[in-house]
């Protein structure tokens, strides 16, 4: 129960950083494009790149994302392992409601 209860703890940041609709627009634009640049990233957007930069700054301290240096760029790319540790949690809490509402079911048609 404890060592489940410090990963549960561990993920609260992940689910945080994950909570905010532009964090989760650049999420999505990392997953679809690839390591970009802060600029790509503001590209066609009304976000400034000193807010891109707070919310990548964030999304690091979840360990979702990370800069690499390409040159004279940085790039930002995604670490999928952290989506995957998001998405194992999703389908736990999935399987828990699932399981709660079969009950239920099965209680009503007693």
């Amino acid at each position: 129960m404890a060592a489940r209860l410090a990963r549960l703890q561990a993920s609260a940041p992940l689910f945080s950083a994950l909570g905010d609709e532009t964090r989760l627009q650049v999420v999505d634009r990392l997953c679809t494009g690839g390591p970009l640049s802060i600029a790509r990233l503001t590209a066609g957007s009304s976000v400034t790149r000193q807010a891109i930069t707070k919310h990548l700054r964030v999304l690091a301290d979840a360990d979702l994302v990370r800069s690499v240096r390409r040159g004279r760029e940085s790039l930002w790319e995604l670490k999928p392992q952290r989506l995957e540790e998001a998405r194992r949690w999703l389908d736990r809490i999935s399987r828990q409601w699932d399981g709660a509402l079969d009950r239920l079911k099965s209680a009503v048609e007693r």
